[in-house]
């Protein structure tokens, strides 16, 4: 009986629910969140507002948006003894820090065991102006600094900057570090979406769901790739040795990081909007070699593409995050962060038509073994 089951290894194609809240074609690179298209929103919408659009389902208008904003800019605070614990976990990896605060922070929510979908969408809230918080609270502190008190007067992103360096930030980054966070806010059920669902399939609580997810995306299969990057981009030193260094990795049966994806047969749709983003900024801070390291990588790729494998989304964000001076081993971090409203909304979806998760293996060993007693035991 055994010989017919048809083995779904990584669930791969296989459709677990319905959804709403994004729409992925792998072959044409299309990505729509609530049904309006990445580029659109990249451009033309802020990270308040897309927000908005994934947690209620629909563009605000101006009184709600305006509302919601301040709603968001107000919770970003973390309670001193989350703080805290930030501190006593500064040599602590980021991704760790980030995941053992959230986890503390539902000792504080008091709606944290309350799964209506109304409270949860506020505590999600509440989430994703905290993590910024807790992320550069946790690099300060590990650099013998103190934290920086959010700025209600800056925006999500240019406060997540602002934090972190103590200082405000140049409006054009500020304004490509919310696209970034634009791009990273829902991707459909990848492995860390799925971790959050499962979680929330038990009727775990949202700040359970979302450490499954932290702890899923800290994994370099799934959240590492653009740190990968930019250490590939140091590697290789100059663009001149790009075309040479790819050839060398490939014939080796190596990986050119940041290239390929698990749903993308064509180009990452999210890609482009990054990678406009780090020439401008690398001209902008004085170092232009990195972008032209980059683009000499991607052009020595282009036979791969008849396979398949374009680029993805976290071949420029590492880019991105290095020329913003932003340090290396939370770029995962920052991935966590923008994902928050996206993890929020798979947790939602679940809880709104809840079935337990539980797939099957199949067994492969030995059947009906006689237990010997320890004495007998050779």
């Amino acid at each position: 009986m055994t010989a017919e089951i048809e083995l779904k290894r990584g669930l791969r194609d296989v459709y677990i629910d319905r959804t709403l809240s994004s729409f992925i074609d792998g072959d044409a690179g299309k990505l729509l969140y609530r049904g309006y298209d990445i580029h659109d929103l990249a451009e033309k919408s802020t990270f308040e507002e897309t927000v908005y659009l994934l947690l209620y389902g629909r563009l605000p208008n101006q009184k709600e948006l305006d509302t919601f904003d301040a709603h968001l800019r107000a919770s970003r605070r973390i309670p001193n003894e989350v703080l805290q614990v930030v501190r006593l976990l500064k040599n602590a990896h980021p991704m760790d820090a980030l995941r053992t605060a959230v986890s503390a922070l539902s000792a504080f929510d008091p709606e944290v065991s309350d799964n209506s979908l109304e409270a949860t969408l506020r505590k999600g809230v509440r989430l994703a102006a905290q993590t910024p918080t807790i992320v550069t609270a946790h690099a300060r502190i590990r650099d013998g600094k103190e934290p920086i008190e959010p700025n209600p007067s800056l925006n999500h992103a240019a406060n997540f900057l602002y934090m972190l360096f103590g200082q405000e930030p140049h409006r054009d980054e500020a304004r490509l570090m919310e696209k970034d966070f634009i791009l990273h806010a829902e991707h459909g059920i990848n492995a860390s979406a799925f971790a959050a669902r499962v979680a929330a399939s038990t009727v775990a609580d949202l700040h359970s769901a979302i450490v499954a997810g932290i702890s899923t995306l800290k994994g370099p299969a799934h959240g590492g790739a653009a740190e990968a990057v930019i250490k590939m981009a140091l590697d290789i030193g100059s663009e001149d040795k790009a075309e040479e260094y790819v050839h060398r990795v490939l014939a080796s049966k190596g990986r050119i990081m940041g290239f390929g994806h698990r749903v993308y047969r064509a180009e990452d749709p999210r890609a482009r909007h990054l990678r406009e983003g780090c020439m401008a900024l690398g001209e902008r801070k004085g170092h232009p070699e990195w972008f032209r390291i980059l683009s000499k990588v991607e052009e020595a790729m282009q036979p791969y593409r008849s396979r398949g494998i374009y680029v993805n989304v976290d071949f420029w964000a590492g880019a991105v995050y290095y020329l913003l001076g932003i340090p290396e081993d939370i770029f995962v971090s920052i991935f966590a962060m923008g994902r928050i409203p996206g993890w929020t909304l798979q947790v939602m979806e679940q809880y709104a038509d809840n079935v337990l998760i539980r797939p099957l293996l199949r067994y492969d060993g030995p059947m009906d073994l006689e237990y010997v007693p320890i004495r007998q035991r050779k």
